[in-house]
């Protein structure tokens, strides 16, 4: 049997899962627009419904392409001398798969965590601004040398410099710049040690790379912050 061209067919469908990614992220874009903007709410929740509905077409595909993935395996562990049905086949693993879905399965969809994270960040760290500068009769006489406490959000713990590029840690939902804490990571690794949260009073001991995302809600209030 020649299995060249479903693994060109495989191929092709494992390029949608990268469509509906990047439609994820930009729906996650639009949002944190929409947020910034003071938009109506039903507007974000709308685009809530655009993140789900993409989360419930990866669930889809990739339940196909693993039910794909195992009937191809099989039948090439088997070596049957007529070919079965492969459409049925698949049919039938897919359909097996789908039966067991559940809506805490879309809630769990990694593109559709960030999205609420990153929302939940942007409106507090607009709260946040919006309390520091609602008033500002009294900041303005020590204009100088007051420090917001949005201000000090933008501060990265290792660097003490305003942040460029922050990334969030998902694990205890603290921000750092990416490349000290890429390289503070790297740095411990090759020393063998673990790497702990450098914001005071963090008790969590083991930061690693890959619980590190973009945190753009914060990036958006510093560049804002600073345009003005």
């Amino acid at each position: 049997i020649s299995f060249n061209a479903i693994d060109s067919a495989l191929s092709s469908l494992k390029n949608c899962q990268s469509y509906i990614s990047s439609g994820m992220d930009v729906a996650t874009q639009v949002a944190l627009d929409l947020v910034e903007s003071f938009n109506d709410e039903e507007d974000v929740n709308n685009m809530e419904k655009v993140m789900l509905e993409y989360a419930t077409m990866d669930r889809e595909l990739n339940h196909y392409i693993k039910a794909f993935e195992e009937t191809i395996n099989q039948v090439k562990r088997e070596k049957p001398e007529n070919l079965p049905d492969l459409e049925n086949l698949v049919q039938e693993k897919f359909l097996e798969m789908e039966s067991k879905n559940s809506d805490s399965d879309l809630q769990r969809n990694e593109k559709y965590m960030y999205f609420k994270d990153q929302l939940k960040e942007m409106k507090k760290q607009l709260s946040v601004w919006k309390t520091d500068h609602g008033n500002d009769t009294i900041e303005q006489i020590d204009e100088d040398i007051a420090v917001t406490r949005s201000q000090m959000n933008f501060i990265c713990p290792i660097t003490q410099m305003t942040m460029k590029r922050p990334v969030r840690n998902k694990v205890c939902g603290h921000s750092y710049e990416e490349d000290a804490i890429l390289e503070m990571i790297q740095t411990q690794k090759q020393k063998k040690k673990k790497v702990r949260c450098p914001k005071m009073g963090c008790s969590h001991v083991d930061v690693k790379g890959s619980d590190l995302v973009p945190d753009e809600a914060l990036k958006r209030v510093i560049d804002s912050q600073n345009k003005q």
